[in-house]
């Protein structure tokens, strides 16, 4: 069979138009890149240019890592099958998993997406308490599967709209949300939105299954909730015979630095009943996970209705996730994460200072957003500048202060590894 000969970006778009649905979207869809290959945090179009990928959600470890395509190479020469056979690479992955959580959280499903894994979370929860009701934030996003859809404004608002068994509560925004950063108790406030939503849904014989949250709403605009909102919601979710569900598919594996799991930044006295985890996990590879309690594990085996995921937990799957934490703990990527945000924070707020248009800068480790305006006093958001912003490539006219922050981000990155290496070699973290 010859090789394929290779086609110009325009060629490939074309195609693209003819073949595949128009609903899938592509990044810069005014003048799409073609990227034809990737290594750690750079990827390369066909003209061989280079971009410094600060969007992707999924190369937890960086593009390509060679302890990823080794793993998923060994493994792939050995075996790849149904996930009803025995496997060490299974329990073993588990185990692993389980050393990064609270005690609690000892039982793991495997699965392909963190849609599937949400669609799951969502079983467990209501087959557990024998409720139907979820709450979830304003602007959220869980997935693409009917039943997520359902529980995503950010999605059914331009669809079906509201079921009667979702409920929506305010984004715990303290920058442009109802309670700010000068309320005097923002924490409360935003939970007894949550309590207020309960109580009226109990006026209507309606019982609550779930708080389902993504531990730091992406989709909701990089929002960090106020440490302490988690565990006076759970408060009220547990009281009302609900239990707690962190969506951790975007923000967890140390993508936020300080923690493995995002959901520790608001405390060590909170943990969640159900975590969902997703994209990262694989470093681009299909794989998925929820982990929940005995308790809840338990009820849903108690239906007496199998379980089954054909390619969940598979030992390819499986010997990649291995590798993704093997990496995470070798190459010290926590640490990492806290540095390098932490600086690209620093030049982010120095920007601030300069252009009234950025309101706001906020984030935690390689987590962060920042929020344009159109004006300070009313913090109206400014979406076009926003998508002006997004859409400008780094081969453009780009002021010398920009290009100075590039450099000095992309030399910050390179120290950053440099000193892992280091350290590796010193066996110190």
């Amino acid at each position: 069979m010859r090789a394929a000969q290779p086609r110009s970006r325009q060629q490939t778009l074309s195609q693209r138009r003819r073949l595949i649905g128009s609903s899938c979207k592509l990044f810069f869809s005014n003048d799409p890149v073609k990227i034809v290959k990737a290594k750690g945090q750079y990827m390369y179009d066909e003209d061989g240019r280079q971009y410094l990928d600060c969007i992707n959600n999924v190369a937890h470890v960086g593009h390509c890592h060679p302890d990823i395509v080794k793993a998923a190479h060994e493994q792939n020469q050995l075996l790849n099958t149904n996930s009803r056979y025995l496997h060490d690479n299974l329990v073993d992955y588990a185990e692993r998993l389980s050393k990064t959580l609270p005690e609690k959280l000892c039982i793991f499903y495997f699965l392909n997406s963190g849609s599937e894994a949400n669609d799951l979370a969502l079983r467990l929860a209501r087959q557990y308490t024998k409720h139907e009701d979820v709450i979830v934030l304003d602007h959220a996003y869980h997935g693409h599967l009917t039943s997520l859809i359902d529980i995503s404004p950010y999605k059914f608002r331009n669809l079906e709209g509201q079921k009667e068994w979702v409920h929506v509560a305010p984004v715990p925004d303290t920058y442009r949300g109802l309670y700010r950063e000068d309320h005097k108790d923002s924490v409360t406030a935003y939970a007894d939105e949550v309590k207020n939503i309960i109580e009226r849904a109990h006026k209507r014989d309606r019982k609550i299954a779930a708080f389902f949250v993504e531990s730091l709403p992406s989709v909701g605009g990089q929002i960090i909730p106020p440490a302490g909102y988690f565990q006076k919601v759970a408060q009220h979710v547990h009281k009302a015979g609900g239990v707690f569900i962190a969506d951790e598919i975007q923000v967890g594996f140390g993508r936020v630095g300080k923690h493995f799991w995002a959901f520790q930044l608001q405390g060590e006295d909170f943990i969640p009943d159900i975590v969902t985890m997703g994209k990262p996990i694989g470093n681009g590879h299909p794989l998925a996970c929820v982990a929940t309690t005995k308790e809840i594990a338990e009820a849903f085996a108690a239906t007496g209705v199998e379980y089954f995921n054909t390619f969940g937990g598979n030992p390819v799957s499986c010997a990649i996730g291995l590798a993704v934490l093997d990496v995470i703990e070798k190459e010290h990527l926590q640490a990492h994460a806290t540095e390098v945000g932490n600086f690209l924070m620093k030049l982010l707020k120095e920007q601030q200072i300069k252009h009234p248009i950025i309101g706001d800068v906020r984030g935690c480790g390689l987590f962060i957003g920042v929020d344009l305006i159109k004006d300070q006093a009313e913090r109206t958001p400014a979406p076009a500048e926003a998508e002006y912003l997004i859409t400008r490539y780094m081969g453009q006219s780009w002021s010398s202060s920009v290009w100075e922050a590039r450099t000095q981000l992309q030399t910050t990155i390179q120290q950053s590894g440099q000193k892992r290496k280091q350290s590796v070699g010193k066996g110190t973290v």
